[in-house]
């Protein structure tokens, strides 16, 4: 047995104001050089489209060199199976290929907070004032994060262990609050006429 030790990849873990130790940051800056937080969430996907295709390349050459060779044996049904088995481990990953791309994606810029959700080809945005969003982590087995704000609502948190969803809840209220503070603070201010 042996052991080997490499840098951690996340940041250190930081402490909120009440004491307690946030196990996980979520978010990270947006790339295209506006101010702003984005947080990614993800399917945990082992292999990519392009692995995949090239794996069942290798399975569809072994079944069918071993299919061919059963049928120059004159055993041609196995070459018929082989065909039909392939297909149908075709079809399940292509539908494991369609989905494992699911992600959503919460943008905190310019005052609003943004959410997409992809799910295979289809997408839904929902956009928010993020002075008006309320953040509640729902209670109990497989509960998600519950945004709602200007008569709308979004749940997150589907890529994510459950227990790291309240971290991901306390995360994003304090993004907002230093938002909507930040925000506040830069509008102008117009004095106020007084009646005479």
């Amino acid at each position: 047995m042996s052991a080997a030790a490499a840098p951690h990849p996340w940041s250190a873990p930081t402490s909120s104001g009440s004491g307690a130790v946030i196990a996980w940051r979520f978010a990270k800056g947006l790339d295209s050089g506006t101010a702003g937080l984005q947080w990614v969430l993800k399917r945990n996907c082992s292999i990519t489209p392009a692995q995949l295709f090239g794996t069942y390349l290798a399975l569809c050459v072994v079944s069918l060199s071993i299919a061919l060779g059963f049928s120059w044996n004159g055993a041609s049904p196995v070459l018929a199976f082989a065909g039909i088995e392939l297909l149908l481990v075709g079809a399940a990953l292509l539908v494991y290929a369609r989905h494992a791309a699911d992600q959503e994606r919460i943008t905190l810029a310019d005052g609003s907070l943004s959410v997409e959700h992809v799910r295979g080809q289809q997408t839904a945005h929902t956009e928010f004032r993020a002075a008006w969003v309320r953040v509640e982590p729902r209670h109990g087995e497989g509960s998600l994060v519950e945004l709602s704000g200007d008569g709308r609502q979004s749940f997150v948190g589907r890529y994510l262990r459950p227990d790291l969803r309240t971290h991901l809840a306390h995360e994003l209220r304090a993004a907002l609050r230093a938002s909507t503070a930040a925000h506040a603070a830069s509008e102008p201010r117009t004095p106020h006429s007084e009646p005479k």
